[in-house]
């Protein structure tokens, strides 16, 4: 222990981080938990963070909002399930929890019994947000970022946000300068921002690029006497319409997850918990179900999809980093004692886990619980033309993606009227609706949706999915649905495939491969047209 304390604090970190993630990697929990782990052990042992882990978090934080801009379209946050789920979800969530806050305090548990009105609605405010950090991370982890769900869950999410900066701005007293009226000046300047990001290329310029506009938001933002990740969301957000914003994400993903690792970390050393501490921090997170229960309720009520309602329940099933965040401000404005702080931090962790365990199984849950769940369904999935269109074509692509579209386009033209396509994103549907009429909103995963799908001409089919898992449920699901044919699907690894086709898929293509040889059948098709080479043995 002593040789520990003597060495490099910046290796100790990274060591804990490490060991902590790979473990529970190994348990198939996300990273992020162990990281989690890793803060509250290090503080356990009186390890002091580092000078710039709180630096580190911060610089996350703002990475992550920047590139949730890049991918956001700001009319989404006008939708109904958006705008009135996240709005009134935290009105009904703040009184409900009020009143469980008074009902434990007439219980006469130690932590609630001395608490007043005001305290129990900043408590129940701050509890009332779910976690950017932690959700975003899931959905990247599952290749659903582009999924209803994700869809849905990032916007809430978003809006939450601006909720938490308006009342930070409140609560501090500290109101926008002057000077706040600069910012209209970004209008002007976005061509200008447009054309230096086109003029950035595709090597090293275009990841310190990101860095250079959302750190450069920040700021501005800040010195006019406003959040300053508040800046970098909006650049992103002006940013998303660029032929570059996805590239630009991506560029920045490492990045982001890197920084963030110090976010997770930090949260451990907010302060050493008591058990009284922790048994309170257990009392709050039950109440967990009593917010998925809200979402589910209100989302449904709104006639989406009671798939997309359940997963979106279980995503935003969390407590916030931005609830920390409110709470910080009112322990230091003396509204609220400091304890609850350390309990509310740890609430926020067991949060995390809670709905990574909860997601993680959330696919195969929800055939368990369809049955009791579709009394509430409202709404029409696959209209009955297009569920017919389906069922009468020979080739389904599962996921019209940049691969999926790539290989439905080349089978219409070699085959025109055998193909169909499904694609759970509502807006890349919508977009292909324009130019297609043989493709349908629909998400693979639902089990329901194979059920009733009558596989009369249906011979192949292709799964152009993100991620391994995905790949493997859906597969699984068409077995059980009664369907015989084959398919095939795609994997970045060679050490996939075998566990892909232990699930039931007949054919496993690596992208990387395949796109050398898809490289160089096109390559040899130029040498066969060209007049030059008739005759020619290629």
């Amino acid at each position: 222990m002593a040789l520990l304390l003597e060495t490099d604090l910046d290796f100790i970190w990274i060591l804990f981080a490490y060991v902590c993630g790979w473990l529970f990697k190994k348990i198939s929990l996300p990273p992020l938990i162990g990281y989690l782990s890793a803060g509250f052990i290090m503080h356990a042992l009186d390890f002091v963070p580092f000078a710039g882990m709180q630096g580190l978090a911060d610089l996350g934080i703002t990475l992550m909002l920047f590139t949730i801009g890049l991918k956001l379209n700001v009319k989404d946050l006008l939708k109904p399930e958006i705008f009135f789920g996240a709005t009134t979800h935290m009105v009904l969530w703040t009184l409900l929890f009020v009143v469980v806050l008074f009902a434990l305090s007439i219980v006469g548990l130690p932590a609630f019994t001395d608490i007043t009105l005001f305290q129990s609605a900043l408590i129940a405010f701050a509890l009332s947000f779910s976690s950017t950090v932690a959700v975003v991370k899931l959905l990247e982890e599952n290749g659903e970022m582009k999924s209803r769900q994700g869809s849905i869950a990032i916007g809430i999410l978003i809006l939450q946000d601006i909720i938490a900066v308006g009342f930070l701005v409140i609560a501090t007293g500290k109101t926008p300068t002057i000077w706040a009226l600069s910012l209209i000046l970004l209008f002007p300047l976005k061509k200008l921002i447009d054309h230096l990001l086109e003029d950035t290329g595709h090597a090293e310029l275009l990841p310190l690029s990101g860095f250079f506009l959302a750190l450069g938001a920040y700021e501005w933002f800040h010195l006019v006497g406003l959040k300053g990740d508040l800046g970098a969301l909006i650049m992103g957000t002006m940013l998303a319409s660029h032929r570059k914003a996805i590239e630009l994400a991506k560029s920045l993903l490492s990045f982001k997850d890197l920084f963030l690792i110090g976010f997770f970390l930090s949260i451990g050393f907010t302060a050493l918990p008591t058990l009284p501490m922790l048994m309170t921090a257990l009392v709050i997170s039950l109440f967990l179900i009593l917010k998925q229960a809200l979402f589910f309720g209100l989302l449904s009520w709104m006639k989406l999809r009671i798939r997309t309602g359940y997963l979106t329940s279980i995503l935003l099933g969390n407590f916030s980093e931005f609830g920390l965040i409110v709470i910080a401000i009112c322990v230091s404005n003396n509204w609220l004692e400091p304890q609850w702080l350390v309990i509310l931090a740890l609430a926020v962790s067991l949060s995390f886990v809670f709905t990574s365990l909860l997601y993680r199984n959330a696919h195969t849950n929800y055939a368990v619980f369809r049955p009791y769940l579709n009394r509430f369904e409202r709404f029409q999935y696959v209209k009955p033309a297009e569920m017919k269109a389906a069922e009468d074509s020979e080739i389904l692509v599962v996921g019209l993606g940049r691969v999926g579209s790539s290989a439905f386009n080349a089978i219409k033209q070699a085959h025109p009227g055998v193909v169909f396509g499904f694609d759970s994103s509502l807006r890349r549907i919508e977009y292909l609706k324009a130019h297609e009429d043989n493709v349908a909103f629909a998400d693979g995963e639902d089990i329901e949706l194979w059920s009733q799908f009558k596989f009369k001409n249906l011979h192949l089919v292709l799964l152009a999915l993100p991620t391994v898992k995905d790949s493997k449920t859906v597969s699984e699901q068409l077995r059980a649905a009664g369907y015989t044919g084959k398919i095939v699907a795609i994997s970045r690894f060679d050490d996939e495939a075998s566990g892909l086709e232990a699930a039931g898929i007949d054919k496993v293509l690596n992208l990387m491969n395949n796109a050398g040889a898809g490289f160089a059948e096109e390559s040899l098709s130029l040498l066969r047209k060209s007049d030059s080479l008739e005759g020619s043995q290629v």
